[in-house]
């Protein structure tokens, strides 16, 4: 009994110095650790390395370096600490993952075809006493698919409204939307980010919401993804409108100068979505004349008259609504020419000098008249004013005057009268 108590005494220590051991064993590991996860500037030993943005499908280049060497080898790890290259040797069965360059000082790896499970911690070691690392953080960018954009099945009516969804899937980090008319940037809705499952990408999607006008036919509404896995631009799609609207009409003559006796039409042009295909023509205050017939848009003359000059009004109808345009027609003399732009304008010219040559005779004939009957008028009047003066300077009453002027006259008359 006491043997075996010494024993026991014996062996109890033993076994505390083993644990002893295992646990100075183990803090010397983690202090180990803990020490080369700093950098060092004045350790010659220290690995350098340098953290790695790369998009998937792309190549990531690994360097460590050191300044020194004492002979140890550098290692590079995965993210899940298994050994990629020990020194110039390849220890995982990856060709993806390729020798550059191994020397003493220096161990530079590539990974081509890079995926999503890529992204995470790289560790360099060097095998000195003790072990130093350094670690380099892969990111892996996940490339956003093109954008896909949804809402816009029919044509809509001008004034009505429109939405429209942009989605772009793939993305890591989160993408950003953003929506253009032609060349111009527009607001939409923020975007809206939601996780993929089973894997660590994101779904983007953003809407637009648009009242459309008739200068909106035919424009192209785009949406661009942008990202830093993809240059400015590389992902973008483009959705023309197609708005419908009511006819606005213009009519066009065939000539600028209709003649007599010519053929001439007058063409009806409506621009609407759809275009029009009901045409209407009227002769304002008069029926059409009997020789213009209509064809369609057309409105044809046979044989143009001066009884043709009217106003024309045409009525565009294209199902969505309706346009109104009239239009003058003044046919010229079979004498114009109708090559010269200016022969209706020196007619009119003529015309009207003739005219007021002949109002400014009249206005200089009538005021000769005037002159001579004014003269005529004022001679008269002082005749009579003379003849009632006379006799009647040497009266000595308004009586004896007027006997006076009367039995002058008489005398006068007396004198010229002889008796045979």
């Amino acid at each position: 009994m006491s043997g075996m108590r010494a024993r026991q005494s014996m062996t109890f220590p033993a076994f505390q110095r083993a644990a002893l051991r295992a646990l100075a064993a183990l803090t010397m590991l983690l202090a180990t650790s803990v020490r080369s996860n700093f950098v060092f500037d004045d350790d010659p030993f220290q690995p350098v390395t340098q953290d790695e943005t790369v998009a998937v499908g792309g190549v990531v280049t690994l360097t460590c370096s050191v300044k020194e060497n004492d002979n140890s080898s550098l290692q590079w790890s995965n993210t899940a600490q298994q050994t990629l290259y020990f020194g110039e040797k390849r220890a995982l069965r990856d060709n993806r993952i390729q020798l550059v360059k191994s020397t003493a000082t220096e161990l530079i790896i590539t990974i081509a075809d890079v995926q999503l499970s890529d992204d995470g911690e790289y560790t360099c070691s060097i095998f000195t006493m003790p072990v130093r690392t350094a670690r380099a953080t892969v990111t892996v960018l996940g490339v956003p698919g093109k954008p896909v954009i949804t809402g816009f099945d029919d044509a809509v009516e001008e004034g009505g409204k429109v939405t429209l969804t942009c989605t772009s899937s793939g993305s890591k980090p989160p993408a950003k939307l953003h929506w253009y008319r032609d060349q111009e940037e527009i607001q939409g809705r923020p975007d809206v980010v939601e996780s993929n499952p089973d894997e660590p990408t994101y779904t983007v999607t953003s809407e637009l919401t648009l009242t459309v006008t008739r200068n909106d036919n035919n424009a192209l509404i785009a949406c661009a993804v942008d990202h830093p896995s993809i240059a400015n631009g590389d992902k973008r799609t483009e959705q023309p409108l197609s708005v419908l609207f009511s006819p606005s009409v213009s009519i066009q003559p065939e000539s600028d100068l209709p003649r007599e006796g010519e053929k001439f039409f007058l063409q009806c042009v409506g621009n609407g979505n759809p275009e029009p295909t009901a045409f209407v023509w009227r002769r304002k205050d008069a029926e059409l004349p009997p020789l213009a017939k209509v064809d369609g848009a057309f409105l044809r003359f046979e044989s143009l008259n001066k009884s043709d000059n009217g106003v024309y009004e045409c009525q565009a109808d294209n199902g969505i609504g309706m346009g109104d345009i009239a239009h003058t027609l003044l046919v010229q003399e079979a004498g114009v020419n109708a090559a010269d732009p200016t022969a209706m304008s020196t007619s009119s010219g003529v015309d009207h000098a003739v005219i007021g040559g002949v109002v400014a005779v009249i206005v200089f004939i009538m005021l000769c008249l005037l002159i001579v009957l004014g003269r005529y008028l004022i001679r008269h009047k002082g005749t009579y004013l003379t003849h009632e003066a006379k006799g009647s300077d040497d009266a000595p009453d308004a009586d004896t005057a007027i006997i006076n002027a009367e039995g002058g006259h008489s005398g006068v008359d007396d004198k010229k009268e002889y008796f045979i």
